[in-house]
This record gives structure tokens, C-alpha cells and sequence, in this order.
């Protein structure tokens, strides 16, 4: 299994904990990476890293994707995304290894495709993670949580979403707000009037808020 090329900011000499951002579909780890000064100023026991999504971009030559997006119908989505998902999780045991944090001290932070991987994965995996902050995305085969809500690991869930987002509709917040829910996941967030396929001051604000409350209890 491949291991991921990745940018790092924040404390890199002794981390008590560590949020690893997921960039979205034909971004990069430089992009979502970004996010990192906004929330550092009072997080310093924090490492930020971003990787780069396994596969370059099928619509751009200076992009990554976790996986094909060429065909959106649910079925084929959850097809590509399963052999993405191991990766993940061992880019974030690699993290927890190299960095030597526990599981319990990661938060995944995700925009767009990055929130439908982070949805997706975190559940799945042998350990449960701090939380999961997603932006701007979806959560794929949401019945199945929601069918067999013991089968799958608990965590805290914040979403953000534009109420104009033109690439993933608002719907699919409501959406997984409601999967989630069901399933018993403690899932909290906002929808802001106007905004597009993006992050804005509100949602900066209301992330840096959660990641504080799951990692500096």
C-alpha cells in the first residue's frame, strides 16, 4: 500500500495531538493545509499535516483525488471509495506510529471528497478517533450506519455547509445530518445563507471551536 506525500505545520517537536486535513477532489495537501495558521494560535500542542489524495486527478494535471468521481451514482462511488479507505487508514496509523499519538488524540478534518472520506473511513476503523470536522461534503451509504449502528465506531461529527453550494448540494448535509443522527453519533452543525462549494470566516471559526472541544477538553 502506498504511503502518502504530506505537509506538515504546527508542533512538530513534541505534538500531543494531531488533525490531518483531507483536501478535495483535484486539490492538493498545499491547499487544505492552509487551514492550519488560522487555528494554530492558541491549539500549540497541535501538528496540522494535509496529505496528497493517492491518485492524480483524472480532470487535472496538478491535482489528486481519493477516487473517481467520473460516475456519481451512489453504487459506483461506494465501488471506488473502498479500496481508498485502507489507505487512509494507514496514512492516519502511519501518523499515529511516526508521531506517537494515539487515536484518541486525531482529528480528521475534510473538504468536499476529503469529508466523503473521512465519513466514510473513520467508522470503519479497528479504533476510534477524536472527531471528525467535514466541509462542504457527503457521507456515502449512510443506511448501512444507520441499519447497524453497533458494527461501526462512535465520534464527534461538526459539518459545515454553503446553502448555495453548486457542486455538492446543501441536500446532502441534510442528508448525512440525518444517517448520522440515526446511527447515534453525536453530529452537530451549520448551514450558511449564500455561500458556494466552500470554507468562509463561519466556518474557520466553528471548526477551530470544535476541534478545541474534542482536543483540549
Amino acid at each position: 500500500m502506498q504511503d502518502l506525500n504530506f505537509y506538515k505545520y504546527g508542533n512538530e517537536v513534541d505534538p500531543e495531538n494531531l488533525v490531518i486535513l483531507l483536501h478535495g477532489y483535484g486539490s492538493n495537501g498545499q491547499d487544505l493545509i492552509t487551514l492550519a495558521p488560522e487555528w494554530d494560535a492558541d491549539m500549540s500542542k497541535t501538528l496540522f499535516v494535509s496529505p496528497d489524495a493517492p491518485q492524480q486527478c483524472e480532470i487535472s494535471a496538478f491535482g489528486f483525488q481519493w477516487f473517481s468521481l467520473m460516475d456519481r451514482r451512489e453504487d459506483v462511488m461506494l465501488s471506488n471509495i473502498n479500496p481508498a479507505a485502507p489507505i487512509l487508514e494507514k496514512f492516519i496509523q502511519d501518523c499515529s506510529d511516526n508521531f506517537k499519538i494515539p487515536f484518541e488524540k486525531i482529528a480528521l478534518v475534510g473538504f468536499s471528497q476529503g469529508t466523503m472520506m473521512s465519513l466514510y473511513t473513520a467508522p470503519r476503523m479497528d479504533k476510534a478517533i477524536a472527531g471528525v470536522l467535514g466541509f462542504s461534503g457527503a457521507l456515502l451509504n449512510g443506511k448501512a450506519l444507520m441499519d447497524a449502528p453497533d458494527k461501526f465506531l462512535k465520534f464527534p461529527i461538526y459539518l459545515a455547509h454553503g446553502s448555495a453550494d453548486e457542486v455538492v448540494p446543501v441536500d446532502m448535509f441534510d442528508e448525512a445530518h440525518a444517517f448520522l443522527q440515526g446511527a447515534g453519533y453525536d453530529v452537530q452543525g451549520h448551514i450558511t445563507p449564500g455561500l458556494g462549494h466552500g470554507i468562509d470566516l463561519e466556518g474557520v471559526q466553528k471548526g477551530h471551536d470544535f476541534l478545541k472541544r474534542i482536543l483540549y477538553p
